[in-house]
């Protein structure tokens, strides 16, 4: 447990959607909203793909997507499946057969677009593959996209149209007795997808993928995100969330904490407070929590730490954190514990002593939950 207080009025109440699994992993329900990333190498080369997957998992990925657009990349899967420490998501576009090929490979969930994969027959082929090997499936709407009829309909990519597309899906999988699924209705358009996750939530109770889908580059793709599944994480919707970032994909993973960790959905890792700095600075606020966060990047530990370069907000901040550092001047500043003030630690050492004290203080909450 972190020294935060438990505040009621900052509590969010998360839309009751029914409970699905990809491989081991529960999505929906009362289970944490799980966070996945995507593989952006090869597929066939199994090494480079596993290697990515590993990584990803360390970050804290629960769940990670694979791209399958032909025969040797879902030849590769069942390798890539054997060795992941995660469930694997096939991600398939038109080509129906190789959804049937990753099922059988292995893959825990099949992501499907119903703008691409085919007509209903193909559909069921795949509904019948999933069922065969114990697949859930996720039902992949883009407004990118959207089926001709629809597009013909509505005139344009809109909200009414995704939500369509998704409830025809839906009908098909559960016509054939299909219940293991999940949905999302992305756009890379924030106040497009918004209001079609808010119709899609409304008129399903099946567990929700968001994705604000290729939001950009790191910086502002990071920020699309963070709008975007934010306000809808804050309204109780979302059951797992992928940020997509032309960036790596150990970044997503990181972004998509950060997202949770805001709104208090989820909790790993140590969760940094600190000042803009300005000219009371005592320390190099910037750098000491650059320096921080690579050297604390292994600790998967829940944790509140506050790095304030002066004592106008430093000592307010350090109440409600597990560790902080006022910076005090004269060349060295204030040490707070569990919220009150400890002991005074110079600037110099303070890096390795502040490392120190939340290597301890992880340590004793891993002891206390063991014990």
């Amino acid at each position: 447990m972190t020294h935060n207080p438990i505040r009621p009025w900052r509590d969010i109440e998360r839309r009751k959607s029914r409970q699905i699994m990809v491989g081991p992993v529960p999505i929906g329900g009362d289970a944490p909203i799980a966070v996945q990333t995507m593989t952006n190498t090869d597929t066939s080369d199994v090494a480079a793909t596993v290697a990515q997957v590993q990584a990803a998992a360390e970050a804290g990925a629960d769940i990670v997507r694979v791209s399958t657009p032909d025969e040797a990349s879902t030849k590769a899967l069942k390798e890539i499946v054997a060795e992941s420490p995660v469930p694997i998501v096939a991600d398939i576009h038109f080509h129906y057969k190789r959804a049937i090929e990753a099922a059988e490979a292995g893959a825990g969930c099949l992501r499907i677009n119903p703008g691409n994969i085919g007509s209903a027959d193909r559909v069921r082929e795949v509904i019948r593959a999933a069922k065969d090997h114990g697949c859930s499936i996720r039902i992949g709407v883009n407004a990118g996209s959207l089926e001709k009829h629809l597009l013909e309909k509505y005139g344009e990519p809109c909200p009414e149209a995704m939500v369509e597309s998704g409830l025809d899906h839906i009908r098909i999988l559960e016509d054939n007795d299909f219940h293991e699924y999940k949905i999302s209705v992305k756009a890379s358009d924030v106040f497009l997808a918004a209001a079609a996750y808010h119709g899609i939530a409304d008129a399903t109770d099946a567990p929700i993928h968001l994705g604000i889908t290729e939001a950009g580059g790191f910086v502002s793709g990071t920020i699309k995100s963070a709008i975007g599944l934010g306000s809808l994480l804050w309204a109780g919707i979302g059951d797992t969330i992928r940020v997509s970032l032309s960036a790596d994909p150990v970044e997503e993973v990181k972004v998509g904490y950060e997202i949770l960790k805001s709104l208090g959905l989820r909790h790993r890792g140590v969760n940094i407070i600190s000042c803009p700095s300005c000219a009371r600075q005592g320390f190099d606020v910037i750098q000491t929590v650059a320096t921080l966060e690579q050297r604390l990047a292994h600790i998967h530990t829940p944790l509140s730490l506050s790095i304030i370069g002066c004592v106008v907000n430093g000592p307010g901040e350090a109440l409600l954190t597990d560790i902080g550092f006022t910076g005090g001047g004269a060349g060295s500043g204030m040490v707070y514990v569990a919220g009150k003030q400890d002991h005074k630690q110079s600037n110099a050492g303070m890096v390795d002593h502040i490392v120190e004290l939340v290597e301890k203080r992880a340590a004793e909450i891993e002891a206390e939950k063991d014990s």
